[in-house]
């Protein structure tokens, strides 16, 4: 548990904010006033310390000025400020303080800055979590510490496009087996002409082309986890030879005769309806009950406000690491916006919209649009029409896949376009197979 210590004088302020950070998992200390918080902060040395600038008997820089002068290794600290008082809180910022929120405070922002300021040593998964603020996050991180613990039993991730499927796998194997392989791939990506070989593998001379002995991703995982994204996609004739290797954990290579013991952890994601898939007669039974063992279900990124500011943070701070002179940071109304857009494209969408704002943002502001959101100088015909467009092409893609039978190698031969592209542009506007 990170300690954390709290120097703010009004009363009612001060117990709403111990309450909060209490119940998010920091051990706090609150004192009234600046001497007082001054002495806890050079004799207990908390991790962090949020301090009012306006203080009844000094001021947040004297008394941050003080800890510099007595403590060789003073706690992070976060100012709260009034916006009379910016100048000030620049020049705390400029003395070394970690960072500074204004009045009236947003306390999902404060907790968000918190845990990423929370120093990696005093970290653990309650005070830094690994997936999300969310209870629901929570509860996964939960259950995939139990998974970790029984790795033979396949496991089922499900959610919308974008809400971080993968990154759960990633979890699992962290929890279960870091030292071994991660192998992810998606069976919708994949060419119906080469899947095979690409989880199967081949032997050399099994076919025209293959030169070479090439193992599949059962094999190339080896005893680390084996991600098999949109598991929904998987081809009528190859489920029953993936059902095998789930069963039997054996497998023979396109044109061999030897059978390979499989060792690796068993992950699927999947976006689809696989109950409907089952009765339509496109996924078999028997494999949806075997991979069924073990189900996650994530929740989409509207369900789970908390984790919006929490990713923006992150994301944001990924970017300062990588371009240390392009520090940006969102504004109270950037958040506001943040928090009141649905998120169509959950996780994926969030970490692509602010990577752009990060980059075409100016000083320590993002250039932050949102979809529906007029551009900057451009009209609200242009944009208009730019959604009519793009209405027109899902229009035309639901069309295809229901002339076709949802099947997708027709549906893209009769658009005009590769199966990959036809998959990319469904995962864009939301399209189920």
């Amino acid at each position: 548990m990170t300690k954390l210590c709290l120097i703010e004088d009004d009363a009612i302020m001060g117990e709403a904010l111990t309450q909060r950070l209490e119940l998010e998992g920091f051990e706090v200390d609150w004192q009234r006033n600046g001497a007082a918080g001054l002495a806890v902060l050079l004799k207990t040395g908390p991790a962090l310390a949020v301090i009012d600038i306006n203080l009844p008997d000094m001021s947040g820089i004297d008394l941050f000025e003080r800890l510099l002068a007595e403590s060789a290794d003073p706690p992070r600290c976060l100012f709260i400020t009034g916006y009379g008082t910016i100048d000030d809180a620049v020049r705390l910022l400029k003395l070394g303080a970690a960072d500074y929120l204004t009045k009236p405070l947003n306390p999902a922002q404060l907790i968000a800055r918190l845990r990423a300021l929370t120093p990696a040593r005093h970290r653990t998964c309650v005070d830094d979590p690994c997936l999300g603020l969310s209870p629901a996050m929570q509860r996964i991180e939960v259950e995939l510490e139990r998974a970790a613990r029984h790795p033979e039993s396949p496991v089922l991730i499900r959610g919308e496009s974008g809400v971080g499927k993968e990154v759960v796998a990633q979890r699992l194997h962290q929890l279960q087996c870091p030292r071994a392989h991660f192998v992810a791939i998606n069976c919708a990506a994949l060419p119906e002409g080469i899947i095979e070989s690409e989880l199967f593998g081949h032997e050399k001379g099994a076919f025209t082309g293959a030169a070479t002995l090439r193992q599949g991703v059962f094999e190339r995982a080896g005893d680390g986890l084996l991600f098999l994204d949109e598991i929904g996609d998987m081809p009528m004739p190859l489920q029953p030879r993936l059902l095998r290797v789930i069963q039997q954990r054996r497998l023979i290579r396109l044109g061999g005769d030897r059978e390979i013991e499989i060792a690796a952890r068993l992950v699927f994601a999947t976006h689809q309806d696989l109950e409907g898939l089952v009765r339509s007669g496109r996924f078999r039974e028997d494999i949806y009950y075997r991979i069924n063992v073990l189900e996650i279900v994530i929740p989409p990124l509207r369900e789970r406000p908390e984790d919006i500011l929490w990713l923006t943070e992150r994301f944001i701070d990924d970017f300062g690491r990588r371009f240390p002179d392009e520090q940006r940071r969102p504004t109270d109304d950037d958040i506001s916006r943040l928090l009141r857009y649905h998120w169509p494209g959950n996780v994926r969408e969030l970490r692509h919209l602010l990577e752009r704002a990060c980059i075409m943002g100016d000083g320590t502001r993002l250039a932050l649009r949102l979809p529906g959101e007029a551009e900057p100088g451009g009209s609200a015909e242009v944009t208009a029409l730019k959604a009519q467009a793009r209405a027109g092409e899902r229009a035309a893609i639901l069309a295809a896949l229901a002339d076709q039978d949802r099947n997708l190698s027709e549906a893209a031969a009769a658009l005009g376009v590769s199966r990959k592209t036809l998959w990319q542009k469904m995962k864009r506007y939301g399209i189920s197979r």
